[in-house]
């Protein structure tokens, strides 16, 4: 299934087929602290080696200057804007740009400054999701508008958005048009997401372009600015733009899997189920339940039932995760990585290319 979708720079791009058709609120958290290791780069997805040892390099670079970015001169707009920053995070477009790099001239600082604007846009975004899901907990701290309630937190967000388009301002004309034609793909794909497919619309292919736009635009954007500012020719451009644009869906795809799971960092397996978020593994089930499968039908009466107690929710959750809808949509963040990998056909072959295919499988089979 191929549904067409606003690229940046202005072309259509399809998005993957797949296998698919009056108090002063408070500076900190009580009782916080940062945990060993938070905030520091995530763990890499290219592997060992030389090429590993140089994006590990430059991710210091860019974790000090995301430091250094979201730093603020007033108190409390510090602290909030550090929140997430210090929480962590795997930083998968950042690690991306500079591998994007590394098929041209490398991380010169230009590269480094993309990097961080890319991070900057994402963690804005991140402020923005967590008051739309109401969201209770984010890398495993409380969401911020938990802690400073939502006003602070949708415009700790905007502080963010502001300080990455003066980065990237410093980039030239080009790189601000194509941030400017990203965020706005960024609040399409929200807004298409908040409303829901249209009359009509296949629910499939409307979540996918949501996926696309909300997710794959901006990761596709961090492999823009990496092999433009790395200095590759423009057919590479293209063929990386492409392929971060499916990193990104599968990203998001294997994250509906994900939250079918509990996990280490605090986050209880059906956030989306509870907050009515419309997945992939749900899409699915419809799909199957309208067709006639009455296992598919019977989960779907728990996952449209009741929510708020826990009891309930896990439940919902088991019957879901029994489904085969689960396992396909699994398989489907996959396809999207290997068709990913498709796209760099003309690619010479050599560590790059090859650090590039793990990096998409890495992003489709991760657990967490």
């Amino acid at each position: 299934m191929a549904v067409g979708g606003t690229a940046v720079g202005g072309r259509r791009e399809p998005v993957p087929s797949g296998t698919l058709d009056g108090v002063t609120p408070p500076l900190r958290p009580p009782g916080s602290r940062t945990p060993l290791g938070a905030g520091t780069p995530g763990g890499l997805l290219v592997g060992v080696g030389p090429l590993a040892e140089r994006v590990t390099a430059h991710m210091v670079a860019v974790e000090a200057q995301l430091r250094s970015a979201v730093s603020q001169s007033d108190r409390l707009a510090d602290s909030t804007s550090r929140h997430l920053v210090e929480a962590g995070g795997k930083r998968v477009r950042p690690q991306l740009a500079l591998l994007a790099a590394e098929l041209g001239h490398g991380a010169v600082p230009e590269v480094v400054q993309a990097a961080v604007v890319v991070e900057l846009t994402h963690l804005a975004t991140l402020y923005h999701d967590d008051v739309m899901d109401s969201a209770p907990l984010r890398r495993g701290a409380p969401a911020a508008q938990q802690v400073w309630g939502n006003n602070v937190a949708i415009l700790t967000g905007d502080l963010l958005f502001a300080r990455a388009s003066r980065l990237v301002a410093a980039l030239g004309p080009r790189a601000v048009e194509i941030q400017a034609q990203t965020f706005e793909r960024l609040c399409l794909g929200q807004l298409h997401e908040t409303v829901g497919p249209e009359d009509g619309e296949e629910p499939v292919g409307h979540y996918l372009q949501v996926l696309a736009d909300k997710t794959g635009s901006l990761i596709a954007t961090a492999a823009r600015f990496g092999a433009m500012f790395g200095g590759c020719d423009d057919d590479v451009v293209d063929l990386v733009v492409r392929y971060g644009e499916l990193v990104g869906v599968a990203f998001q795809l294997a994250d509906d899997v994900i939250d079918l799971d509990d996990d280490d960092s605090g986050k209880r397996a059906g956030t989306d189920l509870r907050e009515r978020v419309p997945t992939l593994p749900v899409l699915l089930a419809r799909r199957a339940a309208a067709a006639g499968d009455a296992g598919a039908a019977a989960a779907l009466v728990l996952v449209d039932g009741p929510l708020d107690g826990d009891d309930e929710l896990a439940r919902a959750v088991a019957a879901l995760r029994a489904l085969p809808s689960t396992e396909d949509a699994r398989r489907h963040a996959r396809a999207c990585a290997e068709e990913a990998v498709g796209a760099l056909g003309a690619l010479p072959d050599g560590e790059v290319k090859d650090a590039l295919a793990a990096f998409a499988a890495a992003i489709a089979d991760r657990t967490r």
